[in-house]
């Protein structure tokens, strides 16, 4: 268990004024998904330490926020949780930079890790308020990139997305948020396409 003074620095890293989506009600949201999914998890602590510091370092303009995040995570967990949760903690991080789970994994881990990437996205499959608010969050992260270019990259990413075969790994985050993402999803690509 992470103590106060711990948690208190790690809300502080997730605070400033340019972050949107990527704020402290982004964890806070994956912890409460992470108590519905607990009873699934092989090591619920390693995905509890990676849900609270997975943004922790988030410069949207930076390509390697993932890895910087996973390295400060090892910096701050080492000798508080056992070396195999840390390394299980550091993989997931490392594993949102791209959204996909490592073919040498355990079968344990990589469940996990579905898990864990499914709570990630799980804001694509939100309400639509509630996606909508998610992606004012977002563009307010790239305020400084041109409407018409922001629009043309933000589209191009949603598109990826949407081209999946699934945009969910596990038989749970299919389930619990997979229609409602398509939806929003398609609903978001047509407004940035249109010029909204």
């Amino acid at each position: 268990m992470l103590s106060e003074t711990l948690l208190d620095e790690i809300r502080g890293l997730h605070a400033g004024p340019d972050r949107g989506y990527h704020g402290w009600s982004h964890p806070l949201a994956l912890l409460a998904l992470h108590a519905e999914v607990e009873p699934l998890l092989h090591d619920p602590e390693a995905v509890r330490c990676a849900i609270l510091l997975h943004d922790a370092v988030y410069e949207p303009r930076r390509t390697d926020n993932e890895s910087r995040s996973a390295a400060l995570a090892a910096r701050m967990l080492e000798g508080l949780v056992p070396d195999e949760t840390l390394s299980r903690t550091i993989r997931l991080i490392e594993a949102t930079a791209r959204h996909a789970i490592p073919a040498d994994l355990p079968d344990d881990e990589a469940a996990d890790m579905a898990l864990f990437l499914d709570m990630d996205l799980s804001i694509l499959g939100a309400s639509p308020s509630d996606f909508d608010a998610y992606e004012a969050g977002v563009r307010h992260e790239y305020r400084e990139v041109p409407r018409a270019a922001f629009r043309h990259g933000r589209a191009a990413i949603l598109e990826r997305f949407l081209a999946r075969d699934a945009l969910y790994f596990s038989d749970w985050g299919r389930a619990r948020f997979e229609v409602a993402a398509r939806e929003n999803l398609k609903r978001s690509i047509a407004k940035l396409r249109d010029g909204g």
